[in-house]
């Protein structure tokens, strides 16, 4: 099973890098993030061979999770902004995260991203419980090493590498999770985001943001993850400034 997550920043916007997507991977299962439109608006007739579950929101944030097989949905979290959602098929949890930006430290943005992270940690340990086989994927909005920033120093101690964040993203890891792109390369330098502006792209100044983190239970069946830089690495259409992130689970 190939499971590939995608800030798509913008799903309409976006249909041509997403239709390549599925031509080079053909993935099993495609979760969506920042899809920008409400329920109504999803392109359903685009995915054809896909059934595909959607927590819109007008104009911002917005999950959806596309799979060629029926499952069933998950509540994940009660919330007034569209960031999460659940769909069990078979005896695996699969969670679609879009986790808030935040801001500088002290505004309520940035207290506002802590808060649901905390939120979210004690959420997933519950659901962990009842489901063993979990699979989390999407965008985070933190870079959790200094691996994992094209320049640690320029970026220390900025949105996305404040400590405060990642210690709030190892408080979700340490419910029961593994950062299966470290598991996997301990080492490699990679990044699944780069900012428009002044060529990050072509200079690979970028941060992974974008991750798979899968519980200890499902850990064994995990292949392997890489990232789609293709999709990114275009002038034209207009890419997201995200990367895919393929999951492949045995």
């Amino acid at each position: 099973m190939k499971v590939a997550t995608f800030n798509v920043n913008g799903i309409r916007a976006r249909l041509d890098s997403i239709s390549e997507l599925m031509q080079m991977e053909a993935p099993d299962v495609l979760c969506l993030q920042e899809i920008k439109c409400e329920n109504d608006l999803f392109p359903y007739d685009f995915f054809k061979d896909y059934q595909c579950y959607v927590n819109g929101q007008k104009a911002y944030n917005g999950v959806s999770i596309c799979s060629r097989k029926e499952g069933v949905p998950v509540v994940v979290l009660e919330e007034v902004e569209s960031r999460t959602l659940g769909l069990v098929l078979g005896d695996t949890l699969i969670v679609n995260v879009y986790a808030p930006h935040g801001d500088l430290r002290g505004s309520p943005r940035f207290f506002q991203k802590i808060q649901w992270y905390k939120a979210f940690s004690k959420r997933m340990e519950e659901l962990l419980r009842r489901y063993p086989k979990v699979l989390i994927v999407g965008d985070f909005n933190i870079a959790l090493k200094d691996n994992d920033v094209w320049d640690p120093i320029l970026l220390k101690d900025t949105v996305g590498t404040f400590p405060e964040e990642r210690e709030a993203l190892k408080a979700l890891l340490s419910v029961g999770f593994v950062d299966v792109f470290r598991a996997i390369y301990p080492e490699k330098v990679q990044f699944t985001w780069w900012d428009y502006r002044q060529g990050r792209m072509w200079k690979n100044q970028g941060m992974r943001i974008d991750y798979v983190f899968s519980s200890e239970t499902l850990m064994p069946s995990i292949e392997d993850v890489y990232v789609v830089e293709e999709i990114r690495k275009r002038r034209n259409p207009k890419p997201s400034d995200h990367a895919p992130v393929v999951c492949v689970v045995k």
